[in-house]
């Protein structure tokens, strides 16, 4: 097969080919279904363009719910089959459930049994081909770095970790050093053999390190003929960015300028006001809900939390302005009596119903309130108390930053990121913070609603 021209997906890419696919073989299906078969619930015709809109709508929303177009569960044939009968299933359920805008229920309920089996029939049979496919080895992506010791054993490894079909295969070391730690398997390429490296292995893209030393006239010429020949040459904080979707903070350095062109909608009125105007429609509405639930969370309370019902404290809010958080009560009573200190996974002081509530996240309803006078937003970082926020500040370059928006409810690091149980992992949530305020935009804040949905659905708590 190595006649075959080197074929690789970026990662947008294959999102939206699963994407058009999944619609595609829906609609080819559900044609089988209306013509082939002659049924008459479902007829795809120029006349009935709604009922397909619709449907492509209720299974883009549910898709993303259900996490169908996570890369990593999309290579596994096991979850990707649960993914699509839990997708299908959630959207055929609600496509029946509003008959104004679908066709009305058959007097046959064999169809509606045949409309959802095709369905799931022919993404099976698609998402099989593209896991036999297109995450196959011929279509990795295939990487040379260019740095120093340190920054070839990261970029090496960040790489291969945040998307597996990312092969680093050689390296060129410009600090003169020995083999990398972690670099087990790569090939390393010297200067002058660079051109015939890169063709031989079939490189698809090289990727340099900014704060790489030693990159001299010789290597810079060489990296220059082969952009001139159409090979990609990019840095690796933006591929970084594109593939984890965080900042990498600690390669940003002095010129943080150059990194952190915010996104022109932190400045943009229109988008302001829509996102004020959304935030207050939803806390109103949200305050009125938490009153249903009220009365069971204080049964709940009273039985298992022995305590206030609510709770207080200060955080940091926009601009480094402190305000007073409120939040149901989740831990002890007396859960700081040797002073502030973090909230852990598995968390001895969270009682048996804190825990659920902090799972379920009902624990933060009442922040609603705090939306509704302004101090948060429904999506943006998630506020920090002062006390480690000053100290966050004093380890963790660019911390501060995250204090340029409202902080929210929830944010792309809630979704995105783990438990935040130590520095480490502290770091790694202000990443996605950092790619939030860069890149904020309706499209993102959709995104992190739904996948909010998704966090509260399988019950990952924080």
């Amino acid at each position: 097969m190595s006649w075959l021209p080197n074929i690789h997906f970026d990662i947008s890419e294959r999102r939206v080919l699963l994407r058009i696919f999944d619609l595609v073989v829906i609609y080819i299906s559900l044609a089988f279904f209306s013509h082939i078969l002659e049924f008459n619930y479902f007829v795809v015709s120029s006349a009935r363009w709604t009922w397909i809109i619709v449907l492509f709508i209720y299974f883009s929303i549910f898709g993303n719910i259900f996490e169908l177009y996570d890369l990593r569960i999309a290579s596994s044939y096991t979850s990707t089959l649960r993914k699509i009968i839990l997708t299908v299933s959630a959207t055929v359920l609600f496509y029946l459930l509003t008959p104004f805008f679908t066709p009305v229920l058959p007097e046959n309920r064999f169809q509606i049994l045949a409309f959802y089996v095709l369905i799931v029939v022919g993404l099976v049979l698609w998402r099989y081909a593209y896991i036999t496919f297109i995450t196959a080895a011929r279509f990795y992506k295939r990487i040379l770095v260019v740095g120093d010791s340190y920054d070839i054993d990261y970029i090496a490894s960040n790489l291969q970790s945040a998307d597996p079909n990312y092969k680093v295969l050689g390296y060129i070391n410009t600090d003169g050093g020995g083999q990398p730690l972690g670099t087990k398997g790569i090939r390393p390429i010297a200067i002058d053999n660079l051109s015939k490296a890169v063709k031989r292995m079939g490189i698809s893209e090289i990727v340099v390190s900014s704060s790489a030393r030693g990159v001299d006239a010789k290597l810079y010429n060489k990296l220059i003929q082969l952009l001139e020949r159409g090979y990609p040459i990019r840095e690796f904080t933006q591929v970084y960015e594109e593939l984890t979707y965080r900042v990498p903070v600690q390669h940003v350095e002095r010129d943080f300028y150059k990194y952190f062109p915010f996104s022109r909608n932190n400045q943009n009125r229109f988008y302001l006001f829509f996102h004020r105007l959304f935030n207050v429609l939803f806390s109103t509405l949200a305050i009125l809900v938490t009153g249903c639930f009220v009365p069971f969370i204080l049964l709940g309370n009273m039985m298992a939390n022995r305590g206030k019902l609510f709770y207080t404290q200060e955080r940091i809010g926009r601009n480094g302005v402190p305000f007073t958080i409120y939040k149901f009560r989740t831990m002890v009573a007396d859960a700081e009596k040797h002073g502030a200190q973090y909230s852990q996974k598995n968390d001895f002081r969270i009682t048996p119903f804190g825990k659920f509530l902090r799972y379920s996240r009902l624990d933060e309803l009442p922040q609603c309130v705090n939306i509704l006078k302004g101090d948060m937003s429904l999506i943006g970082p998630r506020p920090e108390r002062p006390v480690f926020a000053r100290e966050l500040a004093k380890k963790i370059p660019f911390y501060e930053v995250r204090h340029m928006v409202r902080p929210g409810l929830t944010g792309w690091a809630q979704v995105k990121g783990r438990y935040a149980n130590n520095e480490d992992d502290t770091l790694e949530k202000l990443q996605y913070d950092l790619y939030y305020i860069k890149h904020r935009n309706i499209f993102l804040d959709i995104d992190i609603i739904l996948k909010t949905i998704s966090t509260v659905i399988y019950y990952r708590g924080q």
